[in-house]
């Protein structure tokens, strides 16, 4: 683990450490005329930061792997809450299970598949070409015809369409947040080789006059091989300290995103954008998050991939809308079956997919744009 990737992890857990003691601290302080709601809303926002940051940081320091296999749960979880709201009947269990105990484990094996050769080799595909199709294809394709195979035709389509729809966003759409661990990163550019040891750039070195120019060149040629050899080495290293930063620096982005949106609504000439479904989003909220979280993300470029700073700035930004689309879709699917929160697992914040809803939708976006930048950029 190199230091910068330490450096970013410790610092985001220092600094929620310092909310938790800030929100300790104002929580006694009750002659300050704070609104004891807003200090408690934020307690619980601070809380569901450490749910989420404190396992994933662990994960990304044992591995990809284990990386891999938190957001399986994670999906798995969200899943089961987004099911349970929407109602099924007992013709749809069958499908279910194939979803839950077929589908879900299968996308996240095929990224974990992502990069060995002895898979693509064989097929001359690689594994992004299975796991990227794989849900919005041939699981969408099974879900129908296995509902049909059940014999129960009654509301056939929307037990179809709200399956899917859980599959899509809980699953297919959050699994591409791990899968920036698997993305092909350009290698950072390093310092020129010196010529010979012991000379600057540009220096000729003294040559002894035992030596002949043949033998000089092959002593070049070896040092310059065994450099050549030792960043070899260190490459594959360098590249998983880069993706698990830029693993992290999607999900705090998205995070901060959320938390700013909260912040920046609670001025008090406030806008609704669709007041029928959330009238807690604000276009001030807006606004102000996505101006916010585009400066960090200009700030925090130097621990991503991306070549230069306004393409972290700018994958921010589009980060901060998309998390607010997904916020807002949510919101509204909330709405239609009329209930306030996904679960109960979260204090305060109900459950799993109520905090990981943003992150549903933001990460097959930025995995592309990431993609594109690094790639084309």
């Amino acid at each position: 683990m190199d230091v910068l990737t330490l450096g970013l992890f410790g610092g985001v857990l220092v600094m929620l450490g310092i909310a938790t003691a800030v929100v300790r601290y104002l929580k006694r302080r009750t002659d300050l005329g704070l609104d004891p709601a807003i200090i408690e809303t934020f307690r619980l926002r601070v809380w569901a930061w450490w749910l989420l940051f404190a396992p994933l940081a662990g994960a990304l320091l044992a591995g990809p792997m284990l990386s891999i296999l938190l957001f399986l749960m994670i999906s798995f979880w969200a899943l089961r809450e987004f099911i349970t709201l929407t109602p099924t009947r007992p013709a749809d269990h069958r499908a279910l299970f194939w979803v839950f105990f077929i589908c879900t484990p299968l996308q996240y094996v095929f990224l974990m598949l992502a990069g060995r050769e002895w898979f693509e080799r064989p097929l001359n595909i690689t594994a992004y070409d299975i796991y990227s199709i794989f849900i919005p294809v041939y699981a969408f394709l099974l879900i129908p015809a296995r509902i049909a195979f059940s014999g129960d035709s009654k509301r056939f389509l929307e037990r179809t369409a709200k399956i899917q729809a859980g599959l899509l966003i809980c699953v297919y759409c959050l699994s591409y947040a791990p899968a920036l661990l698997t993305l092909e990163l350009p290698p950072e550019e390093t310092p020129a080789i010196q010529p010979a040891i012991g000379t600057d750039e540009g220096e000729v070195a003294e040559v002894p006059p035992a030596y002949e120019e043949e033998s000089v060149s092959e002593m070049i040629q070896i040092e310059n091989l065994a450099e050549a050899a030792q960043a070899e080495i260190n490459l594959p290293h360098q590249a998983v300290g880069r993706k698990r930063r830029l693993l992290f620096f999607f999900v705090l982005i998205v995070q901060l995103a959320d938390a700013c949106q909260y912040l920046w609504s609670q001025i008090p000439s406030r806008h609704p954008i669709v007041p029928s479904i959330s009238p807690a989003r604000t276009w001030e909220g807006l606004l102000g998050s996505a101006a916010t979280v585009t400066l960090i993300g200009a700030a925090l470029s130097g621990v991503t991939p991306f070549a230069h700073w306004w393409q972290a700035a700018f994958a921010s930004f589009v980060v901060s809308l998309t998390a607010f689309g997904g916020g807002l879709t949510m919101s509204a699917i909330k709405r239609d079956r009329g209930v306030k929160d996904y679960g109960t697992l979260i204090e305060g914040h109900g459950g799993v997919l109520d905090r990981i809803d943003s992150l549903c939708f933001s990460a097959p976006v930025f995995f592309h744009l990431t993609y594109f930048f690094v790639n084309w950029g």
